[in-house]
């Protein structure tokens, strides 16, 4: 089924966990701010609704989704957590900057995770156009954010049992 014709943040087939006893960071960037308060909100649920407690999600805000990757790395250095959540917008535009910070963000943040021996999430959309960005922040194709908050319970009880 296209992806056009559906909701992507559907868990209903999977037995996500609990995450009464994971500790988080979500790590969100403020440009497209529009678009990543809703990833921000779609994750925060998402982890309470799987038994997160309010006081083991810590929030941290940077500029832009390049700085995700030294957001991450930072959380990952000075806290005890089992997964961080790495949420940002990335737009399509006229030059190649687009290509550039995709490929850059999702690169480093796979290192990040390697670098630590912890999961770091990718809930970056990385769109051609706002419309699309808005479809996958809680429209009709969901939440991008729940999709990654979901990702991030079950890789942090992966990491918890090894």
């Amino acid at each position: 089924m296209s992806s056009s014709l559906k909701n992507l943040s559907d868990f209903s087939h999977i037995e996500v966990g609990s995450a009464e006893n994971l500790k988080f960071a979500i790590v969100v960037s403020q440009w497209n701010a529009q678009i990543t308060g809703a990833l921000l909100n779609g994750a925060y649920k998402g982890l309470l609704d799987h038994g997160a407690k309010e006081e083991n999600i810590e929030l941290i805000e940077v500029p832009g989704s390049y700085e995700l990757i030294a957001g991450s790395d930072i959380a990952l250095r000075n806290k005890d957590l089992d997964a961080v959540i790495a949420l940002g917008c990335v737009i399509q535009g006229e030059t190649r900057h687009f290509d550039f910070i995709c490929q850059a963000v999702g690169t480093e943040l796979a290192q990040v995770g390697l670098k630590h021996s912890k999961p770091v999430i990718f809930g970056v959309l990385t769109t051609d156009n706002l419309q699309q960005a808005i479809d996958r922040a809680g429209g009709k194709h969901g939440n991008k954010g729940e999709e990654a908050a979901i990702t991030a319970i079950q890789m942090g009880l992966i990491h918890q049992s090894h």
